[in-house]
């Protein structure tokens, strides 16, 4: 009787699968889960937008879900809850499993939903762009130092955004981008890329380390970001925006890695404008692990080296958006609050992976009273364990460049709007930061 019953389950299993399109039961997962990155322009590298371009992809999209490399997601479930979690449910990999199973069948064009309406070449719908006033030329191999572009915003009044969005002109090359609203200075030569020329060995890496920091070096605000997989700095998520007083300059910070092709590029940056003034600012903040030669400095064959970044709460504030940044070596990073009450809380840990960048916005801001101290803790795999290692036998010091590595727990608070940037957060006597 058993066996009678698991063979009717099987069977019905077996019809149920059987029974999947793309149009009906596909179609809908891809839209929700996929689609933002996979259609043309964007950082995946195939279209998931119809079947016809779909259908040649089932049984890598099967292998993909299966072991959860797609949707990229490298937080620890156990901690946190964020909204722009793009995780698979069990059924959704089921249905997308079976689809492959069955042949990947098209189904009735009856049941073919609308298609969604992407925006063209934008993830936002920007109300204002600024370019790079010329292509920015790329060579074929070599170091390319990171440069700051000085453009004027435009802007004859104050002005609140809502989202920030930075497109690459040519994703190949381009390692980061940053976005600073800074006041006008009369001497800033718009649209010339300004850099610190800096002695290099033959890998490229920095020769002159640096011997000794100020301890309030790092916590500069920065006003949106791009590395690869990160989405745009939407604030409406959290009900907030940026001002970007009237007057200001943008400096747009490139880093470009050469690709073996000489290229170029042209970066844009859209914004979104607050129809009124918000109730809330949203600020980034850009802790930094130390930097000097003394307290960073990975050594050749280490598996698991640790690097610390830790700061106190000036103010009140909420927590709500996190982005861990490192480079090649990069294994993991864990974000942790421990209240003036002593009870500490992990917020975030991810295992990281340089290719995909991820941001998390929390589902509900995390409150943060006053004297509270973050602390990230990060390690680094610098053995030869670590596939995208450039060479476990170097010695590793921070640095700009890709081979080089780097510690930045980027987070963003929200404030009121009347909060100065520099009066949220400072390094916290209890960590290295400050020593």
């Amino acid at each position: 009787m058993r066996r009678a019953l698991l063979l009717l389950t099987i069977l019905a299993v077996g019809l149920r699968a059987a029974d999947v399109t793309f149009n009906r039961d596909v179609l809908p997962i891809l839209e929700k889960k996929c689609q933002s990155c996979h259609r043309p322009g964007e950082a995946a590298p195939m279209s998931l937008l119809t079947y016809e371009s779909s259908r040649p992809w089932a049984k890598a999209i099967k292998a993909a879900v299966l072991t959860r490399k797609m949707p990229p997601w490298s937080a620890d479930a156990r901690y946190g809850y964020f909204v722009n979690d793009p995780t698979l449910t069990a059924e959704e990999i089921r249905i997308l499993t079976a689809w492959a199973d069955s042949g990947a069948p098209e189904g009735n064009a009856a049941d073919s939903r609308a298609p969604v309406k992407w925006p063209d070449g934008w993830a936002i719908q920007p109300d204002v762009v600024v370019s790079l006033p010329h292509p920015i030329p790329v060579p074929a191999k070599g170091v390319v130092e990171v440069m700051d572009i000085s453009i004027p915003s435009g802007l004859t009044k104050d002005t609140w955004v809502t989202s920030i969005e930075i497109r690459p002109g040519n994703r190949s090359v381009v390692h980061h981008a940053d976005v600073f609203i800074v006041p006008h200075r009369k001497d800033v030569k718009c649209g010339v890329p300004e850099f610190e020329p800096k002695a290099r060995d033959a890998d490229g890496v920095q020769i002159e380390k640096m011997e000794k920091e100020e301890p309030k070096r790092g916590l500069l605000g920065l006003d949106a970001i791009y590395v690869p997989g990160a989405p745009p700095d939407d604030y409406r998520l959290h009900g907030a925006a940026k001002l970007v007083p009237a007057g200001s300059d943008f400096i747009i910070q490139m880093h470009y890695i050469p690709n073996g092709t000489a290229t170029t590029d042209q970066t844009r940056v859209g914004f979104t404008i607050a129809k009124e003034k918000p109730s809330r600012q949203l600020v980034t903040i850009v802790p930094t692990s130390p930097r000097d030669k003394v307290h960073f400095h990975i050594p050749p064959g280490d598996p698991n080296w640790e690097a610390r970044a830790e700061v106190v709460f000036l103010r009140d504030a909420e927590l709500v958006w996190f982005l861990p940044h490192m480079h090649l070596r990069g294994k993991d990073m864990t974000y942790r609050l421990i209240y003036p009450s002593g009870v500490s809380e992990t917020v975030l840990s991810v295992k990281y992976d340089f290719n995909w960048q991820l941001a998390y916005d929390v589902k509900t801001p995390i409150v943060v009273p006053k004297g509270t101290r973050l602390e990230a803790i990060a390690h680094y795999d610098n053995s030869a364990n670590n596939r995208f290692n450039p060479d476990p036998s170097k010695d590793v010091w921070w640095g700009d460049q890709t081979m080089e590595e780097m510690m930045v727990p980027y987070f963003g608070v929200l404030v009121k709007p009347n909060v100065k940037h520099n009066k949220i957060v400072a390094y916290s006597t209890a960590s290295d930061a400050v020593k």
